[in-house]
């Protein structure tokens, strides 16, 4: 790989053995995908919740941490994305001290290196929003596909290492879909039906999703008569990635590369492949229980915007959640700071709902805080969550917003 000089002195050690150790990792993957050199990043996405750290992770945060602050603080904007504990929760939730200790021993290692504890998986709609053409280094598969396809900036799925080493260097190597030719179509599907609620959003992400199942494949999406809201591309792109793995898809006249099918194409426009309401009616049904018995309806994955607070505080005021049955969401903790000024947390906690900041239902340890609570059936309107949550022990079951209210209301599933 070409290497300039700041870059040659980063890997002789000569800026400090936090960068020496960073810029190796990153040869090693410039190498495997036959980078030919590296790109400056302006911003940096690091996923280092402690479930998936451990105890080694966090040892490896607090030795770096260690080094003097000139070679350790990190060289980029570098914000953090969903923790593992609330800190001003975790007792109700029945979680487990030392998990509450990891966290704290985290969050003191990440902000030695500067790193800001946004603690948020939509960064890019609280802060700092990717800018067209702008490269990164995120790490949430749900932000990185936001990123590339809503704001035409450019990243790679950045894991947690990958993202501390682009954080600590202001580098990533020059692959995928930092490159023109990655961020091609290879796929046309057509939507027949529109999409009505975020659920069928995230429904039709999976969808898609579970026609692609390949990284390297870029979904192009016709068909939509009017273009999408924020927190509709978001609830699509999240369920679409975490479906199919994917980090990019394009829609016509709506995502910015993408004017026309002839511009987003190399050669002919393949045919469309369509997506039918009975598709979406088929999808829901592959998440469904034969028992109407549910523990737990949560809101999250991704964490939900300011307006989706305020959706679901309207659904909520003047009612009550079954005394049988958990409600829980998550936020950001700038967007919970916002609900608390405007009410809308008393709102949805006053009817018994557990309002949680800087965290995400799967990230937050949900084996083990479904096994204390007795939580096995779930209900939500995220399809990214209906399809993590599984390997968690859950029984998922996905609905719009309306409905998942009315079944922790009645503490039974509606219909």
């Amino acid at each position: 790989m070409r290497l300039t000089d700041i870059e040659q002195s980063m890997l002789a050690g000569e800026m400090g053995e936090p960068r020496r150790l960073a810029m190796e990792q990153q040869m090693r993957v410039g190498a495997f995908f036959d980078a030919e050199d590296f790109v400056e990043v302006n911003q940096a996405h690091l996923m280092a919740d402690t479930e998936s750290l451990g105890d080694a992770g966090i040892a490896f945060l607090e030795k770096i941490a260690g080094y003097p602050a000139e070679q350790r603080r990190v060289r980029v904007p570098t914000v953090t994305d969903p923790r593992g504990i609330d800190l001003k929760a975790y007792k109700r939730l029945k979680q487990s001290e030392s998990f509450a200790q990891r966290e704290r021993r985290a969050i003191s290692a990440l902000s030695a290196l500067g790193v800001l504890m946004t603690d948020t998986c939509i960064n890019y709609q609280t802060i700092l929003p990717p800018l067209f053409g702008e490269h990164l280094a995120f790490g949430d598969t749900g932000s990185t596909i936001y990123a590339n396809s809503v704001c035409g900036a450019r990243s790679n799925f950045e894991g947690g290492p990958a993202a501390l080493a682009a954080a600590l260097t202001g580098r990533v190597p020059r692959y995928g879909f930092h490159l023109d030719r990655c961020r091609r179509g290879t796929r046309h599907f057509v939507f027949e039906d529109r999409p009505q609620t975020l659920s069928d959003w995230g429904v039709l992400g999976g969808i898609v999703g579970r026609h692609t199942e390949s990284y390297w494949q870029v979904p192009v999406i016709d068909g939509l008569e009017e273009a999408p809201t924020s927190n509709q591309l978001k609830h699509f792109g999240a369920a679409l990635a975490s479906f199919g793995s994917v980090a990019m898809f394009h829609m016509l006249g709506v995502t910015p590369e993408a004017p026309e099918a002839g511009a987003v194409f190399d050669g002919p426009v393949p045919a469309p492949e369509p997506i039918t309401r009975a598709d979406r009616d088929a999808f829901y049904a592959s998440f469904a229980v034969s028992e109407d018995k549910i523990d737990v309806v949560v809101f999250a994955a991704p964490q939900l915007s300011l307006f989706e607070m305020q959706r679901l505080a309207g659904l909520l005021e003047g009612r009550s959640v079954h005394p049988k049955t958990a409600l829980v969401v998550a936020t950001s903790p700038e967007i919970k700071s916002a609900c608390d000024r405007m009410r809308l947390t008393a709102t949805i906690e006053d009817a018994g709902g557990i309002v949680l900041e800087g965290v995400c239902f799967y990230q937050m340890y949900a084996r083990e805080t479904g096994e204390a609570n007795g939580w096995k059936t779930l209900m939500t309107n995220s399809a990214k969550l209906v399809n993590i949550i599984q390997g968690y022990g859950y029984r998922p079951v996905l609905a719009p917003m309306e409905r998942c209210v009315e079944t922790a209301i009645k503490g039974r599933i509606v219909a």
